[in-house]
This record gives structure tokens, sequence and C-alpha cells, in this order.
């Protein structure tokens, strides 16, 4: 059942009966229902064609491209830029970004830089997320899992946000980064909402830049700690790059904010949505629990139904140009819906079932192209350690309550919840 707040889409010139909406009003992206459940949307969407106009909470009108094939092209789209400066007079108007100075001082990273420069940057992080070094830290972070397991309520339940997913992927993080101790413990987890940013008239805007704020100066702590204490790190080769030219002041602190809220966010994000598919799926759940063996795939199989990075951030048409069959302005925002194509029928057959003997299973939960995440071989072995961690260790894992019940996070283009309570017999 199609709600108000998913506004089906419609083709050129018709109207869509539940919101009377024509096919030139964007489709909402936002509400309760959208965020708890936008598959039906997302079906609807590819159903009526590859390209579509949609609105987000700022107000902000952009092109939202669904279909695997449609997608998959979009991401390896070389007309396609990812830079802030593309952007059109309408876009900037209203887009969610941060406020001056900070804009151009945390966001010249990865995420929004294009060819050759992005080469160069990429090239700075690849080796220290190269999945032979993540294989072979592999004991650690089985280590910190089992720390935070051990800190739960020996039997009953626990809130397993709040008390494991929270935590666990800044504690990776920063093993991996070489984020010192000291300054690890100061870190507070209410920064990582910057990478849900509001639009400049919303009445949380006040909040959003004070973490920012805060956080920017973290980032300068940390500046300092590694240039008078250089290590054999990450982050001490990043500021030794700066030293030799090679990066700018603001590319240094962007390239640190991006690892501080890209390395961790999106990965408690993740935990919780794999969590719930879980939940409601006890037989899947019961299968995993009792074969380890399914662990690797089973991960790349829930990644595939419920991705917690749901959308792609903005990229841009440098002139108007034809994108799927729909014509695109100059400067007006791209968007990639990864969740739509990955339930696209076309590209996975029984899409909207959860299948751990899925093969091939050529998902886009973290991009494709240049684009693709430098960090994705770490994230699957926090994801398989932490889950493999908790369906091991608490026994009896089942929800808490009604699943139906969860809050989701009202983020723009992520999908997660702040709070899972479940029951379990014991802790093990």
């Amino acid at each position: 059942m199609t709600s108000p707040e998913h506004a089906p889409a419609t083709v050129a010139g018709a109207r869509c009966p539940v919101t009377g909406a024509t096919a030139a009003e964007p489709i909402p992206l936002y509400g309760s229902a959208y965020k708890s459940d936008p598959y039906d949307l997302y079906r609807e969407l590819r159903e009526a064609g590859p390209v579509h106009r949609v609105r987000f909470p700022s107000g902000i009108a952009a092109w939202l491209v669904t279909g695997y094939q449609a997608a998959h092209s979009t991401l390896n789209d070389r007309r396609l830029g990812k830079n802030h400066a593309l952007g059109n007079d309408n876009w900037r108007a209203l887009a969610s970004i941060m406020p001056e100075p900070q804009h151009s001082q945390l966001q010249v990273h990865l995420l929004h830089q294009d060819p050759p420069k992005h080469t160069d940057m990429r090239r700075l992080v690849l080796d220290a997320f190269a999945p032979r070094r993540i294989e072979a830290l592999r004991p650690r972070f089985q280590q910190l899992a089992d720390a935070l397991v051990d800190a739960l309520p020996e039997k009953g339940g626990a809130d397993l946000v709040h008390g494991f997913a929270a935590h666990y992927p800044f504690q990776v993080l920063a093993e991996v980064i070489g984020l010192p101790p000291e300054l690890a413990r100061r870190f507070d987890r209410d920064w990582g909402k910057v990478v849900q940013p509001v639009g400049p008239n919303d009445p949380g805007r006040p909040a959003y830049e004070g973490r920012l704020r805060a956080l920017q100066g973290y980032i300068a702590d940390i500046v300092t700690h590694r240039t008078e204490h250089p290590g054999d790190d990450l982050l001490s080769r990043l500021v030794a790059a700066r030293e030799r030219g090679e990066l700018s002041q603001q590319e240094l602190d962007s390239m640190i904010f991006q690892l501080l809220v890209a390395g961790q966010e999106p990965v408690t994000n993740q935990i919780s949505t794999m969590l719930i598919t879980l939940l409601r799926h006890p037989e899947q759940l019961a299968r995993l629990r009792d074969n380890p063996g399914l662990m690797p795939r089973a991960i790349e199989e829930l990644l595939r139904h419920d991705s917690a990075f749901e959308l792609t951030t903005w990229r841009f048409l440098a002139e108007d140009s034809d994108l799927h069959g729909t014509r695109v302005p100059a400067g007006d925002s791209v968007i990639v819906s990864l969740c739509a194509a990955n339930r696209d029928p076309e590209q996975f057959p029984d899409a909207d079932t959860l299948d751990f003997d899925r093969t091939p299973n050529a998902h886009l939960a973290f991009g494709h192209g240049i684009h693709f995440c430098p960090g994705a071989a770490l994230a699957r072995a926090e994801l398989q350690i932490a889950v493999g961690t908790l369906l091991g260790r608490l026994p009896g894992l089942r929800p808490a309550h009604d699943l139906g019940r969860l809050a989701w996070i009202p983020a723009v283009l992520a999908r997660g919840v702040n709070s899972l309570p479940v029951a379990y017999d014991r802790r093990s």
C-alpha cells in the first residue's frame, strides 16, 4: 500500500492517482513511511523509467537514477563530476551543504574531487585499507568486538546500537588510521551527525553548525599531534603529504574529516540494518548462526538487500545533457539510488527475497567506478566480525519489541536506526 508520502512515479503527461501530482512535480523523498521502507516507491520508480525528478527535505529538487543498469552506467559516466563548484545557483540555494568557512575547509576530500586530483588523493589512502592489511588486523578487530559484547548485560537484553554498533566501527577505525588513544577517547559520537546535513533554513541548523565547529577543532588537534609525534600510520602519512606540498591544509583536514565520519557512521548504520533484516528473517538468522562459513556470502546478500548507504552524494553535468533519455540541465544534482538498483529484478532474480545462496551478487552497496569505496575491504571485515560475534555470543537473539516501531534516522542519504532493543537468553 502506497502512502501519500510515497508519491509514485508518473509518466509524462500523467497524473498520480494517489497524490494528484503531475510528472512535472518532484516526488518527495522524505517522511517516516519512506524512511522505514522505501522499496515500494523504488519499485514504482524503476517500472516508470530510469530517471525521476525528486525533492529532498531541504526543498532542493534533484534527478534520481533508479534501476541497476542505469545506476551502473551513471556511476561510471565521466561526464558527471563530483566537485561542488559544478553545481548551479538553483542547487546551491537550497542544498544541504556546509556553511562557510567549513565548506571550503572540510569538503575538498576524495568524495568531492574529480580526476586527476581525485586519483592523487585516493592513492594516499589505499595502502591503509588494502585487503591484505585488513586481513592481518582481523584478530584485533575480533578482540574489540568481544570486549563490547563482554560489557553487555549477561542475560535479558540490550540495545545493540548503544551497546555495540555505535562504538565498534570507531574503535576499528582508530586502529586502522593510527588515531592516538588519548584522542580516540575524546571523540564525541554526536559529531558524526554532521553526515546528516540540514538545509540552511532548517531549525536544526545551529546545532548542526555547533557539531561542525567542534569536530573541526578536534581535527586540528589530530593534525597537531601527528605533526609533533609522527608514526607509521595513515594519519602521519597524510600530514607528511601536506608537508611535502602534495596536500593543502584544507585537503588534509578534509581527508581526516572524511575518514572520521565516512569510516564509522555508515558502518554503524549497516550493522543495525543487517541485524534488523536478520531479526525479520529468524529462519535465516538461525541458519547463519549455525553455519558460520556462510558469513562472507551472507554479508554480501545483506548489503544488497538493504544498504545503509541508500543514495549517493551529488553529481553534476557540466552542460545540458541527455541522461538515460531525460534532459538534465547543467549544474542540477544527479543522485543514484543504490538501494533501488540493488532490488532490480532484471539484475537479481527474486530481488526482494533474502537469499544467502545468491550468486553472482554484483551489488552496488559500495558504489562503482572511480568512487568505489576505498574502505570496502575494511567494512566487509567489520560486518562479518560484528554480525558473527553477536549471533554467536547472544543465543536466542530476538527483537525486544515490534520491529515496526523502530524509528529510522531521518538522514537524506543513509538508512539506519539510533536504537535497536533486543532480547537474548544469556551472554555466552
